[in-house]
């Protein structure tokens, strides 16, 4: 199940000519989509566009009226190729994924669709995931749509702009026969605002009719002679349709005054930032009305060479807003002006960082350190000067608030694998251990401090390959996720072992979803999902690839038997790839499908029993090793009021969720007996109310007994 159900805000996607639609800006892209005619759309969730695949998937009833075909793709690979029915058949396709992993991902599949070109237009959209906010490395899609020739847009974050860059994209595409990227940021994907909607109509031509009247153009597929002749009509025909089209319909605006000794080129996407920051300078208003010259790439590849002169010229300087490296928009834009003559002097990477993201205060200093060098009449007397103060708002938040690294949940059933796996490594001694990507690469932090390299998805026992020699006298380890698995991990890491005989450890964390996306259902997924096939066993996978020697482990909360089976896969004679499948659900999942179940059945008056675990204040001794081999966030510390214990005992909070991991730690470390476990019983039946009494009867004569000990004891 998703972390997020859609199923009410869909029905907006009904709405009709003239309706106002409010919502958020993956909506709008999907209703964008409806009024374009799309015959079908795909993809691979991933943050920023985890939550566009989830509502694409609540909206397949509406999707289905309109004769739109729909389907969660395996990978980014997956998705792009799907954009191959729009290479004969005038029908308009959409996919979606992250960039830049899942274009790193897609490449391939991209490079041969843009090499013979699209009849239908094709629409790519990627969530730009860079920034402070990204858990990715910090790349961009640019590199890659000029590497094929994709078209590239980055509209304005805002809904109108997003929406209408949707219909622009697919008439691009069809204008010049290329596919073209809709680059959409973390802000424009949750951006809320309305627009004037237009109503939904059916492809031109359906996937099904394409399939009963096939068609084949020799010309379109990339072979030689043909894949040479491709790159000529990409110089020759197909950029001048692009440019053309993005001329004559005018898809880059220009704001602010005709003349002015400075302006900015900029990125759509950049747009509010910058404007935020001429607000803040006194140079712009609410309302969008700009005293400086803007000049707004809503494409931002292809450039329009003659936009971008005369834009500059009779500027004595103008500044370049481009989020992130390489530059690759100043660059062209300073080719284009010495090709001219023009003696505008361009500015960018210099005023504004030469990396990372452009914050709402980075952006600020930019600006005003060009306008203090280019015109600084045009500024206050203030930022006019050469220092002006900024607050340090990072530095002093850094001086109050703890450092939080990121953790596993509360709950998370892949925190005792990895306790597991420090118990065994204190016994046989540390390993190399490569990691994935997916939650369980929060095992390279503290506490655990397990794991060395990632390389990419699915790629973690593919990167930990070269370890694989007989003259070592130690295992690899590595860990994928059942997410990885399925993307990439079953054949680039597992059929990869099997075929060079590689004598590691693997391990699958199977938590029955892709969780770190979002919690969307994959092939092994335990849930019945009414469109998609799941319950198919990675262990089946994993054995009819060739793995012979395969432990499976359904509870993974058991660190002692969690423990065993990996010692056993590090110290076994066997050779060959050793595979632990470690399952138990993701707890936040289970969360969200237990606690309005357990709410209702207590609102219905039924008996439920909810486990709560604790520490026992008098036992805990404070030397802490509970949380060293934990880490669970509702495992804390609390301060006692004895005087005559200074440490602090372990302590657990409200936030607990039972799973039990800390006392399963602590038992299987041989650390304390000072965990305990409470269960909380709902709506109680007779005889439990009865003995609920009594034992508080019971307990209550104790105590009384022992305080009236200890005042006859204090009497003496």
């Amino acid at each position: 199940m998703a972390e997020r159900s859609f199923a009410k805000e869909v029905q907006e996607l009904k709405l009709g000519e003239g309706a106002l639609f409010r919502g958020e800006g993956i909506l709008a892209i999907t209703k964008a989509l409806l009024e374009n005619g799309v015959g079908y759309v795909g993809g691979y969730q991933g943050a920023p566009i985890s939550h566009l695949m989830d509502v694409l998937a609540d909206a397949q009833e509406i999707l289905g009226e309109l004769g739109v075909h729909f389907e969660a793709s395996a990978s980014e690979a997956a998705a792009t190729a799907m954009l191959a029915a729009s290479v004969h058949y005038p029908i308009r396709g959409a996919v979606t994924f992250k960039s830049t992993v899942g274009t790193n991902v897609a490449s391939d599949a991209l490079a041969n669709l843009s090499s013979g070109g699209v009849t239908g237009g094709a629409l790519i959209i990627v969530g730009e995931d860079y920034g402070e906010g990204s858990s990715i490395m910090q790349e961009r899609s640019h590199a890659f749509a000029m590497k094929s020739q994709v078209w590239l847009l980055d509209p304005r974050p805002n809904l109108p702009s997003i929406v209408k860059a949707v219909g622009d994209g697919f008439e691009l595409s069809e204008a010049s026969n290329t596919p073209v990227m809709l680059q959409v940021r973390i802000r424009a994907c949750h951006v809320h605002g309305q627009f004037t909607a237009r109503d939904n109509r059916p492809p031109e031509m359906s996937v099904a009719e394409a399939l009963d009247n096939p068609r084949r153009d020799l010309q379109r597929i990339v072979l030689p002679p043909a894949a040479f002749q491709h790159e000529q009509e990409k110089i020759a025909k197909r950029m001048p349709q692009a440019v053309d089209f993005i001329r004559k319909n005018e898809l880059n605006e220009f704001f602010g005054p005709d003349d002015a000794k400075v302006g900015i080129i900029l990125q759509g996407g950049m747009y509010n930032g910058v404007m935020r920051a001429l607000q803040r300078l006194g140079l712009a208003d609410l309302y969008g009305e700009s005293k400086v010259p803007l000049y707004v790439l809503n494409v931002t590849y292809p450039l329009i060479d003659d936009e971008i002169v005369s834009f500059c010229k009779g500027k004595d300087a103008v500044l370049v807003v481009e989020e992130g490296q390489p530059n690759y928009i100043e660059q062209a834009i300073g080719s284009m002006l010495y090709q001219q003559g023009q003696t505008t002097r361009l500015a960018g990477k210099g005023p504004l960082p030469a990396a990372g993201e452009y914050t709402g205060q980075l952006m600020l200093d930019g600006m005003r350190a060009f306008l203090r060098d280019h015109a600084p009449a045009m500024l206050s007397d203030r930022d006019r000067a050469p220092n002006v103060p900024t607050a340090d708002v990072a530095g002093e938040l850094a001086d109050v608030v703890p450092a939080r690294p990121p953790g596993f949940c509360t709950g998370c059933p892949e925190r005792p694998i990895f306790a597991a796996t420090k118990l065994v490594e204190k016994e046989l001694g540390e390993h190399h251990i490569a990691s994935d990507i997916g939650c369980h690469l929060f095992s390279i932090m503290p506490p655990f401090g397990i794991g060395a390299t990632t390389m990419g998805y699915g790629l973690g026992p593919a990167s930990a390959s070269a370890f694989n020699t007989p003259e070592a006298s130690r295992r690899s380890i590595s860990f994928i996720g059942d997410g990885g698995f399925w993307h990439n991990g079953l054949t680039s890491s597992i059929g990869n072992a099997v075929f060079n005989k590689n004598d590691g450890v693997v391990v699958i964390v199977d938590n029955y979803y892709s969780a770190a996306t979002g919690g969307q259902d994959i092939l092994s997924s335990r849930a019945n999902n009414r469109s998609k096939s799941t319950r198919h066993p990675i262990a089946t996978a994993v054995k009819g690839i060739g793995v012979d020697w395969v432990r499976h482990i359904d509870r993974t909360y058991d660190v002692g038997k969690m423990a065993k089976v990996l010692k056993e896969a590090l110290t076994t004679k066997e050779k060959g790839p050793k595979v632990i499948i470690a399952s138990s659900e993701c707890m936040l999942n289970r969360q969200r499908r237990e606690r309005p179940a357990a709410a209702n059945a207590i609102a219905k008056g039924q008996r439920l029993v909810k486990p709560r675990f604790g520490v026992d204040e008098d036992v805990c001794t404070g030397d802490h090793a509970c949380m060293r081999l934990s880490g669970c966030p509702s495992l804390t510390v609390k301060k006692l009021d004895d005087p005559l214990r200074d440490d602090p005992v372990a302590h657990i909070d409200q936030s607990c969720v039972g799973c039990g991991n800390c006392g399963e730690v602590a038992d299987a470390a041989v650390l304390c007996p000072s965990f305990y476990r409470a269960d909380t019983v709902h709506n109680p039946g007779a005889f439990e109310r009865w003995l609920d009494r009594l034992r508080k009867r019971v307990i209550g004569r104790m105590q009384e007994r022992r305080e009236a000990r200890q005042l006859i004891f204090k009497g003496s």
